[in-house]
C-alpha cells in the first residue's frame, strides 16, 4: 500500500512542533521574548528606582543630622569660649549672645532685657540653647529674634 500523503507534508513527531498540526489541536502562540523582556525591563527599573530614591532619602536625613551634629559643635564651642558669669545647669535654657570679639552666654534671652533695651544694642543675639547631659549644647531657636 502506497500512503497517499506527501512525505514532505507529514511531521515525523508532531507532538513536538512549535505550532498545531491538526485542526483540532490546542493554539499555540509563540511568545513575544521582546514584549517580556520589556515588561521585566520594566519592571526592573520601576523597583530600582524606588530602591534608589529610598537611599537618596536616607543620605539627605544622614546629612541633615550630620549638619545638625556640626551646627551643635560649633554653639558648643562657642559657648564654652564664652564668659559665663554663673554654673549652667544640665535641662536649663540659656541664651548666647557677641559682643565685640567675645561670647557671652546668659539666662536673659533676647525679648527679656525690659528697661535695659540699651545693654540690648550692644549685644548681638545668637541663638537659644539647652545644656544637655553630655555637655553639649541643643539649639532651641534657629530663627532671628525680633525684638519687641
Amino acid at each position: 500500500m502506497i500512503n497517499p500523503i506527501d512525505k514532505d507534508k507529514v511531521a515525523e513527531n508532531p507532538g513536538l512542533l512549535p505550532y498545531p498540526h491538526t485542526i483540532g489541536s490546542a493554539v499555540i502562540k509563540p511568545d513575544d521574548v521582546g514584549k517580556l523582556k520589556s515588561r521585566a525591563l520594566s519592571a526592573m527599573n520601576e523597583q530600582t528606582d524606588m530602591q534608589l530614591l529610598q537611599i537618596q532619602r536616607q543620605v539627605e536625613l544622614l546629612v541633615r543630622q550630620a549638619n545638625e551634629i556640626k551646627q551643635r559643635v560649633e554653639i558648643s564651642e562657642m559657648i564654652y569660649t564664652a564668659v559665663i558669669s554663673f554654673e549652667p545647669l544640665v535641662g536649663n535654657v540659656y541664651h548666647l549672645y557677641q559682643m565685640g570679639n567675645e561670647y557671652r552666654l546668659m539666662m536673659i534671652g533676647p525679648n527679656e532685657w525690659g528697661r535695659s533695651r540699651s545693654r540690648v544694642e550692644t549685644l548681638n543675639y545668637i541663638k537659644t540653647v539647652r545644656l544637655l547631659s553630655d555637655h553639649t549644647w541643643e539649639i532651641i531657636n534657629n530663627d532671628k529674634v525680633i525684638f519687641v
